[in-house]
């Protein structure tokens, strides 16, 4: 079984997002269950209704999942797991208060050596400290594991002290809920972010000590770098899912990028669906990515042309056929959904306020010209069959009626029918815009 464990102490990121993608492809790959397990243990940082959030966004990328797991329902069972290591003698209760710890991380900072637990502390505040946590003992021997990423990932003996299972107020901390859970759900492959690695062993300690010998494959997904070369944090907008479907980027684009990057493909462009067929988890590339937003974009547009027009107009909130049309035109100058829709939107504003607001442009020294011209179309609007005028015999006549020409005439027009003074060949735009003329020129 492949699982995507998300907490819900805030919103998904991309790297969450990306993990996710590539568990339920190896999933389908396998032909094995996907479990989407919320892990919620951390009672005090999670946010009512972000496991809503988190199933609302896995469902917009096509991601589904056959079981659903709060791991909180789990308690009782990780108490049990528990008290079955104390009585092998694998685990044992801690009576170390926060302020002792403390103290000797300071002093092992002070000696410049690595902090380290050490077993014989356990009973020392007993008397003084009656609430204790429970720790695993930790491994006397060298421990390695293979990633399908990083190939062998080894670990000293000194570098897995003993660790805390069950936190004072008996809640399991995320190492031993998540081992357990793994375990009580027969997950057989873990693809995660590469801050999990020091995690690994701890996990794998567990499932010794609980005599678990299923072989478990590992993969650590590189972290995504910003475009300054850093690691991705929230101060990066384009960390946010949710502020990369806001901007307007189609999660069939956000999700074929998220594929690629740091990946060898067969091809640039591709649906999360056709990416079954070819994917391979150890082509993704050792070093981290650079998250290139200037590629989500060219992405993007071409999700966009894949969309047939009925639909595109749909995602702009239009309901004809022809504005999906119109839309592919300006993908020659934009890029998310946000673009486009300022584009048409402007096209059906009243031309005549429009020209109020301008503060700058060529436009506004033509004036005269445009009403002259928007009077004209007005007028013309009633003795021609527009949806089957050419766009030479509509200028042709235009130019006529209202003796301009050249820029007089070319400026005021674009305006007038698109509500920018530049874009796409008014030829091409017109087959289309012909269809709406009293919608766009009325005054």
């Amino acid at each position: 079984m492949l699982r995507f464990a998300p907490s819900p102490t805030g919103d998904m990121h991309t790297g969450n997002l990306r993990a996710a993608i590539f568990n339920y492809i190896l999933a389908k790959q396998k032909g094995e269950a996907f479990l989407l397990r919320i892990e919620d243990t951390d009672t005090s940082r999670n946010i009512e209704g972000k496991d809503k959030d988190i199933m609302f966004l896995l469902t917009l990328f096509g991601i589904s999942w056959d079981n659903l797991v709060y791991q909180s329902n789990n308690f009782p069972r990780h108490r049990q797991l528990a008290d079955y290591l104390i009585s092998q003698g694998k685990a044992f209760y801690c009576y170390c208060t926060k302020e002792f710890l403390e103290a000797k991380r300071e002093e092992a900072k002070k000696n410049k050596i690595a902090f380290r637990y050490q077993d014989s502390w356990a009973l020392l505040q007993k008397d003084s400290h009656s609430n204790p946590v429970i720790r695993l003992k930790g491994s006397s021997e060298p421990m390695s594991f293979y990633d399908e990423i990083k190939g062998e990932v080894k670990f000293d003996c000194n570098e897995v002290d003993s660790f805390v299972i069950i936190k004072e107020d008996g809640i399991p901390t995320y190492n031993f809920a998540c081992a357990v859970d793994d375990m009580l759900y027969d997950v057989d492959f873990i693809v995660r972010g590469e801050d999990h690695v020091s995690n690994t062993p701890k996990q794998i300690l567990i499932h010794k000590g609980l005599n678990y010998a299923k072989k478990i494959q590992f993969a650590h997904l590189p972290i995504i770098l910003n475009e300054e070369g850093k690691k991705m944090s929230k101060r990066d907008n384009a960390s946010s899912v949710q502020w990369l479907l806001n901007e307007g980027f189609l999660p069939q684009a956000i999700a074929n990028y998220l594929i690629l990057i740091g990946n060898h493909t067969p091809c640039e462009v591709f649906t999360m669906q056709e990416a079954i067929s070819w994917f391979d988890i150890k082509r993704i590339a050792k070093a981290p990515a650079r998250f290139d937003i200037d590629k989500l974009r060219f992405l993007n547009r071409e999700h966009f042309k894949r969309l047939n027009e009925l639909d595109l107009a749909a995602l702009l909130g239009y309901k004809d056929t022809s504005i999906g049309g119109l839309a592919k035109l300006y993908l020659q100058e934009a890029s998310t959904l946000n673009e486009l829709k300022t584009k048409i939107d402007r096209i059906f504003f009243n031309k005549t306020k429009l020209l109020e607001q301008e503060k700058e442009g060529e436009i506004l020294e033509l004036k005269e010209e445009f009403n002259t011209l928007h009077n004209t179309l007005l007028k013309l609007l009633e003795s021609l069959d527009w949806q089957n005028t050419s766009y030479e015999e509509f200028k042709t006549k235009a130019m006529q009626e209202s003796n301009l020409k050249g820029k007089r005439f070319f400026k005021p027009l674009r305006y007038l029918l698109t509500g920018f003074e530049h874009g796409p060949e008014l030829n091409d735009l017109f087959l289309y815009l012909r269809n709406f003329l009293k919608d766009i020129l009325r005054k």
